[in-house]
This record gives C-alpha cells, sequence and structure tokens, in this order.
C-alpha cells in the first residue's frame, strides 16, 4: 500500500512537473543554452536583441560606495540654503582620495528650506540625508531645480582622429566593427561611435512628410547625427572592439558610420544624492511658478541617486539630461506632482543621457512616468519600476530615442513605442531598438519604424493597441498576454551571465 501511494505521488509530482514546464516558454530571439546562459538570435540582417547590461554607475562593475561623512549640517530655517552651498563649496575645495571621493555632507533630520537651486558643480561630493526625516523644500515662487548636478562644457572630439567605419553594415548588438585605419587609437580610447542623419534616411522615414498643422517642423537631416560614447576594448588590425553594443544599426545607404576620440573636461563624476524627502511649495494643484525638478543631472557621469523621494513638482522626481552617463537612479519615489495636466509636464523619472539605469522606482499622478527624449543614444534601462494613477504613458517620447530597455515595467496606463506624428512640433518616429520584456499595462503600442530597425514587446501583458497612426509597420511581439517566460528580467540576466 505504502508503495502504491508513493508511486501516486510521484506520478503526481511528475504530471505536475511537466505542467509546470508545459506553462514556461523562452523567447525566440533570447534564449538559454545548455550551460544555462543566454544567446541571441540573429535576424536575417545579423541584428539581435543587444546587451543592456553595461550601465548605470560604472556600468554595473562597482557597488555604490557608501561615503564617508565629513561634514554634518543642522536645519535652521534661517539659511539653510546658504549653510548646505558653503559646505558643497568647502567639500570641493578639498583632495579627491583614489577613488575620486571628496566625502559626504550629512544633512540631520529637519525640514530646511531652499529658496533658489542647491548647486554641485565639482566632483566625489554626496549629500546625504537621513530618510524621510530629511526633508528639503523648495520655498517661495519661480520654476527651478532644487537640486542641480552640472559640470561644465561638452564633448571635443580630438583633431585628426575621425575614420570611417567600413563595414558594409554593423548589426545591431554587435561591438566590433572595421575602420579605415585603426593606427591612431589603442585599448583604453574614449570613442564617439558617430552615425550621421541623412537626407534619405528621413525621406525613408518619412519624416519630412509630417502631416502639418501649426508649428509642426520636418525633420531635417544635419540634426540627426547621434553621439554614442564608447570605450575601446581590443583592437586587431583594423578592427576595432568597444565595450557597448552599437543599438542602431551602421548602414552605408544612410551614410554608414565613424569613429573618433573626444575628450570631455568639464564632466565631473563620483556624486551622489541619497535618502532624502524633496518637496516644492506650491498654491494650487495647477500651479506652475513653483519647484520643477527635485533633481536635476548634466555633464556627470559614475554618479547615482538613491532613496529619494519627491512631491508636488512640476516636472520630475529625477531629470538626467543630455551629457548625463552611466547614472544609477535607484529606489526613488515621485508622488503628487503640481502642474497643469498637458504636455511638457510631469515626467517623473526623465533620461535624455546614455548607458543611464533607472531601478527599482515608483511614481504617482505623472504623465510620462520612465520617458526619453529627442536623439537618446542609449543603451540605457529602466528596469522594475511602477506607475499608478498615470496620466499618459510610458515609452521614448519623440524624435528617435535609441537602444532602451523597459524590463518588468508595471503601470495602469499604457506603454507606447510608435509614430507620434505631429504631435508636440512634430514628434515622429519615438525610437528604434525599444524592447518591453515582462511589462504590463492597460495598452501597449509598438510599431516599427519604416527603416532602421525593430522594437520588440517580449511577454507582454496588456491589450494591443493600434496607436495613435494607423497603418504603421507592425513591431515584433511574442508571448503576448502569456505566462511563464522563463527569463523573466532580461537586464538581470545579462547582468548575472558578464558577472559569472
Amino acid at each position: 500500500m505504502k508503495m502504491k501511494l508513493f508511486f501516486l505521488g510521484s506520478i503526481a509530482i511528475l504530471l505536475f512537473a511537466n505542467k509546470a514546464q508545459a506553462q514556461t516558454w523562452q523567447s525566440k530571439f533570447v534564449k538559454l543554452n545548455k550551460a544555462g546562459n543566454l544567446t541571441y538570435v540573429p535576424d536575417a540582417k545579423g541584428d539581435i536583441i543587444p546587451d543592456f547590461s553595461r550601465v548605470g554607475y560604472h556600468q554595473g562593475d562597482k557597488a555604490i560606495p557608501q561615503v564617508k561623512v565629513v561634514k554634518e549640517l543642522s536645519s535652521n530655517g534661517i539659511n539653510d540654503q546658504q549653510q548646505i552651498q558653503g559646505a558643497i563649496n568647502e567639500l570641493a575645495k578639498m583632495p579627491l582620495n583614489k577613488d575620486g571621493i571628496r566625502g559626504a555632507i550629512l544633512l540631520k533630520k529637519g525640514t530646511y528650506e531652499i529658496p533658489g537651486t542647491i548647486n554641485i558643480n565639482a566632483s566625489g561630493i554626496v549629500l546625504r540625508g537621513e530618510g524621510l526625516s530629511t526633508k528639503l523644500v523648495a520655498t517661495g515662487t519661480g520654476q527651478r531645480k532644487l537640486i542641480s548636478v552640472n559640470g561644465n562644457g561638452k564633448p571635443k572630439e580630438v583633431p585628426q582622429t575621425r575614420t570611417k567605419i567600413t563595414d558594409a553594415y554593423v548589426p545591431v548588438g554587435t561591438k566590433f566593427f572595421k575602420v579605415a585605419n585603426a593606427a591612431q587609437f589603442k585599448v583604453g580610447d574614449d570613442i564617439v561611435v558617430f552615425r550621421p542623419g541623412t537626407t534619405k534616411w528621413i525621406e525613408d522615414l518619412k519624416m519630412n512628410q509630417i502631416e502639418a498643422r501649426e508649428g509642426t517642423v520636418q525633420w531635417n537631416a544635419e540634426d540627426y547625427g547621434l553621439q554614442f560614447e564608447r570605450k575601446i576594448t581590443a583592437i586587431k588590425g583594423n578592427q576595432i572592439f568597444i565595450d557597448n553594443p552599437v543599438v542602431m544599426a551602421m548602414e552605408t545607404q544612410y551614410g554608414g558610420g565613424e569613429i573618433y576620440k573626444y575628450t570631455f573636461d568639464g564632466r565631473i563624476s563620483e556624486i551622489g544624492i541619497e535618502n532624502m524627502l524633496l518637496e516644492s511649495a506650491y498654491q494650487s494643484d495647477t500651479d506652475e511658478n513653483h519647484g520643477w525638478d527635485a533633481v536635476w543631472l548634466n555633464r556627470v557621469e559614475n554618479a547615482w541617486v538613491s532613496n529619494v523621494t519627491s512631491k508636488y513638482f512640476g516636472y520630475s522626481c529625477v531629470n538626467l539630461a543630455t551629457y548625463s552617463k552611466q547614472i544609477t537612479v535607484i529606489s526613488c519615489t515621485s508622488l503628487a506632482p503640481k502642474s497643469k495636466i498637458e504636455g511638457g509636464r510631469r515626467y517623473s523619472f526623465n533620461n535624455d543621457g546614455q548607458l543611464n539605469l533607472v531601478r527599482d522606482c515608483s511614481a504617482d499622478e505623472g504623465r510620462h512616468d520612465y520617458v526619453t527624449g529627442a536623439k537618446v543614444s542609449g543603451p540605457n534601462v529602466f528596469y522594475n519600476c511602477k506607475s499608478t494613477n498615470a496620466k499618459a504613458d510610458i515609452g521614448p517620447h519623440h524624435r528617435w530615442a535609441v537602444g532602451t530597455l523597459y524590463d518588468n515595467i508595471i503601470t495602469d496606463g499604457d506603454i507606447n513605442v510608435q509614430d507620434r506624428g505631429n504631435w508636440g512640433t512634430g514628434h515622429g518616429w519615438a525610437g528604434v531598438t525599444q524592447v518591453l520584456w515582462n511589462c504590463e499595462a492597460r495598452k501597449i503600442t509598438l510599431q516599427n519604424p519604416y527603416a532602421s530597425g525593430n522594437n520588440y514587446a517580449i511577454g507582454i501583458k496588456a491589450e494591443k493597441s493600434e496607436g495613435r497612426l494607423k497603418g504603421r509597420p507592425d513591431g515584433m511581439w511574442e508571448g503576448l498576454n502569456g505566462k511563464g517566460i522563463i527569463v523573466p528580467s532580461l537586464y538581470v540576466k545579462q547582468l548575472a551571465d558578464r558577472i559569472k
């Protein structure tokens, strides 16, 4: 009898295991091999879903440090901004240690009144609170940033270093290509991989034919040269290997590509904003004459914003501008923005930079909660983030963002990757190589642009939508409303494979 029960129990376990196995599936684009590592299946052109694992602080190779406190401040309600700014300026004069750090300023529990903007313009400075009990308030009126982290200048091309990429087609996901002359480069060089905008490309995208209305601007080729910051990892003859993948194909029919060395002397690094509540004063729910960005970063690399909560700002909790690179935004929350609910407002976590990571964040009452802007040169990642009471959509917003992973994003609103047509002043195609992985939304639109690549929706739970403009090519859908995707997070698995 015992043997029979054991046998029946074994069959039940086996049937359950087979059923569970039947409910799991893996993508045809990204598969697990026998060793349990990801393999990537190229399409007819050789394009693959790229590796997104080298984003965020030091490309995920270093943990965010616990920086030693060198100065403590307490609020007094009289000159809070001056004393915080004074401490930052004093710390900026101290030497950097071997890790590029000067130290942390601890803001003790209390309310700090900030009538203007706190500016961090030097490397190695951390501004830390004691959690929600440390509250900085943007008092008074005026649209402004409460905390601004900003270096100076912009990238400069090193003269006589530009050389042509000679491959006829460099596929998406590739980390190497041939150039006309590699002799002037060495391993470790910082380079720009330049993908020019051309008239033929604009014409093939039909972005010179946007249905006109008042204010519509057709796309101009000279405005769409894309600059991808990379580092050389190896050189073999005239073949160059780079640290991060190509996220938009280089095609001779559209001008091919070039590389050149660059410098960015004014960019700062090793900045942290940690553990605090940031609020804005306001007069009404639609008031717009008050704090606009809680934390804004530009001309900075290898920095972080962690455990920051914002309330009542008109635009963002964290705004990563064009020259922000390798920033990690983690465990931050955007609450109760105050503004009109219309364009140019409530972009809770905005990213216009590259190689940035926004993870484990949440937003409520925003419009575009996890969003990129125009000509954004990826890869970039939004991972494990939530949006509630959404007033508009998540996704690339306008004018061609390249190489973004939206991984485990949950929203009660929509996620859209589409031709936005004449919205704004001519938003047009929002982006390419946009990957939606295991996300949940009310509705999702996913369209492929007429040229230059694909967009992907894999393991999505949502109602499929045609989008604003009908008749556009459908994106690459797989496993819509299915369960049991065998790789629940592409970013986490890619990172795990890399750091083994």
